[in-house]
């Protein structure tokens, strides 16, 4: 049997070290470009920061050719991280919409059109809409006539819960 001899071992499988990757500006842009494509199609708002990583690594190894792979990786995951940190922290810091939360509405006050009592639906009437309705169906807990002042109390699905005002 033929003894190997470790040049030859060598020479086969060069160790990592010995290999130099190179990989080349254009591949990060493509990559980039292939994430942001695919927030299009999915829309999960969270593969376009990838995206735009890998498009800052794209010009930045333009940039720097020598730049090393694992040194473009950690750039890319970092510019990623930071990109989707200040989304979350800057841009989504706007507060929701209160005007047309049901808790804004409520104590409003409007005019009984229909008549209504503890067993029978009736209609209210405000005079500014009410989550986007001026005239809503109501219940309420006691008979209560047409024509009198009545006070917001809940919305409970498209119901409107109103009492004396």
């Amino acid at each position: 049997m033929a003894a190997i001899r470790p040049s030859a071992v060598n020479c086969a499988f060069p160790s990592w070290k010995a290999t130099h990757m190179e990989m080349q500006w254009w591949i990060w842009l493509v990559f980039g470009v292939a994430l942001i494509l695919l927030e299009l199609v999915l829309p999960t708002f969270f593969i376009l920061w990838f995206g735009i990583g890998a498009v800052l690594v794209a010009l930045i190894a333009l940039i720097a050719p020598s730049l090393q792979l694992d040194s473009q990786v950690v750039l890319w995951v970092l510019f990623s991280s930071a990109t989707t940190l200040l989304w979350f922290k800057l841009f989504r810091r706007k507060k929701p919409d209160v005007r047309w939360t049901a808790d804004s509405v409520i104590g409003e006050v409007g005019l009984l059109t229909v008549a209504v009592s503890e067993f029978q639906k009736g209609r209210v009437r405000f005079q500014k809409p009410i989550l986007g309705n001026e005239e809503w169906v109501c219940i309420a807990d006691s008979d209560i006539a047409a024509g009198e002042r009545v006070r917001l109390t809940a919305i409970e699905g498209n119901t409107a819960r109103i009492t004396r005002a």
